[in-house]
C-alpha cells in the first residue's frame, strides 16, 4: 500500500487514515491507496464501521496540482468515490481544516459527515474553469436542493462548518480538536443506532426548481456571461433533478469534459499558479527576517499592516534610529534621516508620473489603482534584501508581487490608459517588452499585476500569456 495512505482497527472500528502533507492532496497514490486501504476494511471481520480522516491540519485540500495537464492515471477519482460509497460497511468521514473541490467530493462520497469547529468545505472548481466532477454536482444537490447547490458550486466559495450543518452538507459538528476522537464517537453512536449512516447517492433526487435556475442563470448572465464553466455547473446541477445518479453523473462527465477542453480553463490554471508564489526572489535563499520598520508619513496601506502585525514579531515605530531595518516612506514625504545601514522603501502609485529609479530608494512598492496587490521594485536593494521586505509584507497578509529595475504595473497602467479604448490589447502588446528587458522574475508575475490590479480578463490568463498565443486559431481574446 502506497505510504500516503493507512489502514489501521481501533477495537471494531477500522480507520483509514491518510498521511500526504502537506494538505493531503488527492493525487495518484491517494487515490489508490484509499481504493486499497477499503479493501482492507471491507475485509476485515473484525472492522463493524469504518472512519476515514486525514492527518496534518487540514482533510483533503482538493486536487494534487503536480498532476495539472498531465495525462489522468487510474483509478480516477469517480471510481474512487463509487467504491467508498459502495462500501457494505457505514463509513464515516472527519472533516478538519478545509475540505475542498475533491475533498469534498470525496466525504461526500461517504455515510456520514462530522466536522471539527474551525472547518471548511466548498467545490471551487469554478473558479479554474471547472466544475465539480467526481459526483459533486449530483450529490450535493440530494443534502441540499438545487438552490443551495447552485450558490455554492457557481460561486466556488467557502462554507464555515456552522453553515455546512445548517444546509445539510455535513452530519455533524464535534467539539473535539482531534479527528480520530470525533470519527471514533461517529462511527461509535451509528453502530448503537443513536445516530443514522446513509448513502448520499441512494437519496431521492432533488426537486426540480426551474425558479432557483432561472435566478441564478439570469445572476450568471449579468456578472460572468463571458465565461464558461459557470454555466456548466448549472446544467450538471439541473441534470440531478431529472435522472437517476447513474445517468447525473453521466451528464456531469460530460460537462467536466467540456469545461476541459475550454481554452478558458488553460487560462484561469495559468493564472492560478501565477499566484502561487509571487513575493519570491530567484536565488535569494532565506534572509534574515525584518522586525523593526519605520512608517514615514502618512498612508493607508500603513494602518492594515499594522493591524496585522499581531504575532508576527514585526515592530513598527514612527521614528526610524540605530536598531531600525527598513523605512517604508509615504508618498510625498520629505525623505526621512535613516540609519546608513536601513532600507530604504518609498511608496509610489501606478499612475504617478516618473520613474522608481529616479527615487532615492533602495525598493519602491507600488500601490495600484484597485485592489490590494502591490508590486515591490528592486531598485539598489540586493536579492536577499528585497526577499527579506517581501518576506515581512507577506507575514502582514499583504500580497505583492516582486519585480526589478523599473514597475511591471506601472508600466502596464501606463499602457491601457493610453488606449482606454482597447485596454486588453494594449496591456498585450506593452508585456512583452517588458519580459524582453527583464524586468519581472517570472512572466507570470505580468499576467498576475494585469489581472489583480487592472481588471484584465482572468479567463484569458493575463496579458503576456495571450501575446505568446501563437496563430489567430488559437487566440482567447474574445470570449
Amino acid at each position: 500500500m502506497p505510504a500516503s495512505v493507512h489502514y489501521q482497527r481501533h477495537d471494531d472500528i477500522g480507520v483509514i487514515r491518510i498521511d500526504n502533507p502537506p494538505v493531503n492532496a488527492l493525487g495518484h497514490a491517494v487515490r489508490s491507496g484509499l481504493l486499497e486501504a477499503l479493501d482492507q476494511g471491507q475485509a476485515d471481520d473484525g472492522a463493524r464501521a469504518l472512519v476515514l480522516m486525514a492527518d496534518g491540519r487540514t482533510f483533503i485540500a482538493g486536487a494534487d496540482i503536480r498532476e495539472f495537464g498531465q495525462p489522468p492515471r487510474q483509478p480516477l477519482l469517480p471510481e474512487v468515490i463509487a467504491r467508498l460509497e459502495a462500501s457494505t460497511k457505514p463509513l464515516v468521514a472527519v472533516l478538519h481544516g478545509t475540505a475542498l473541490g475533491g475533498g469534498l467530493e470525496v466525504a461526500l462520497g461517504c455515510h456520514y459527515r462530522v466536522a471539527l469547529p474551525g472547518t471548511r468545505v466548498g467545490l471551487p472548481e469554478v473558479k479554474l474553469g471547472l466544475l465539480p466532477g467526481a459526483g459533486g454536482t449530483q450529490r450535493l444537490p440530494r443534502l441540499v436542493g438545487v438552490d443551495s447547490a447552485l450558490d455554492l458550486i457557481t460561486s466556488g466559495r467557502f462554507v464555515a462548518a456552522d453553515e455546512a450543518l445548517t444546509l445539510g452538507i455535513i452530519d455533524a459538528i464535534d467539539q473535539t480538536d482531534v479527528p480520530l476522537d470525533a470519527g471514533l464517537g461517529a462511527a461509535r453512536a451509528i453502530l448503537e443506532g443513536q445516530r443514522t449512516a446513509r448513502r448520499t447517492g441512494e437519496l431521492p433526487a432533488p426537486a426540480a426548481d426551474p425558479g432557483a435556475i432561472a435566478r441564478h442563470r439570469a445572476r450568471l448572465e449579468a456578472e460572468v456571461p463571458d465565461l464558461f464553466s459557470p454555466f456548466r455547473c448549472l446544467e450538471a446541477v439541473a441534470a440531478s433533478t431529472e435522472n437517476s445518479l447513474a445517468e447525473g453523473l453521466r451528464r456531469e462527465r460530460e460537462l467536466f469534459l467540456a469545461c476541459m477542453d475550454s481554452p478558458q480553463r488553460t487560462g484561469l490554471i495559468h493564472a492560478f499558479f501565477a499566484a502561487r508564489a509571487p513575493h519570491r526572489v530567484p536565488d535569494a535563499g532565506e534572509p534574515p527576517a525584518l522586525t523593526r520598520i519605520a512608517l514615514v508619513g502618512e498612508h493607508p496601506l500603513f494602518e492594515r499592516l499594522e493591524g496585522h502585525a499581531g504575532r508576527t514579531g514585526i515592530e513598527f515605530t514612527d521614528r526610524p534610529d540605530a536598531s531600525t531595518q527598513a523605512c517604508l516612506i509615504a508618498p510625498r514625504d520629505a525623505p526621512p534621516d535613516c540609519p546608513a545601514a536601513c532600507l530604504r522603501i518609498a511608496l509610489q502609485p501606478a499612475e504617478a508620473d516618473g520613474r522608481p529609479d529616479e527615487l532615492d530608494a533602495d525598493l519602491v512598492l507600488v500601490t495600484p489603482p484597485q485592489g490590494a496587490l502591490l508590486e515591490l521594485v528592486a531598485i539598489r536593494a540586493s536579492a536577499e534584501q528585497q526577499q527579506a521586505t517581501a518576506d515581512a509584507l507577506k507575514a502582514l497578509r499583504q500580497a505583492v508581487v516582486v519585480s526589478r529595475r523599473d514597475s511591471l504595473l506601472a508600466a502596464l497602467y501606463r499602457a491601457a490608459n493610453a488606449s482606454p479604448d482597447d485596454r486588453c490589447a494594449a496591456m498585450e502588446a506593452a508585456s512583452l517588452p517588458l519580459a524582453e528587458q527583464g524586468l519581472c522574475y517570472r512572466t507570470g508575475d505580468i499576467d498576475l499585476l494585469a489581472i489583480e490590479a487592472l481588471g484584465y480578463p482572468r479567463h484569458l490568463g493575463g496579458p503576456h500569456r495571450q501575446a505568446t498565443l501563437t496563430g489567430s486559431a488559437t487566440s482567447e481574446t474574445s470570449p
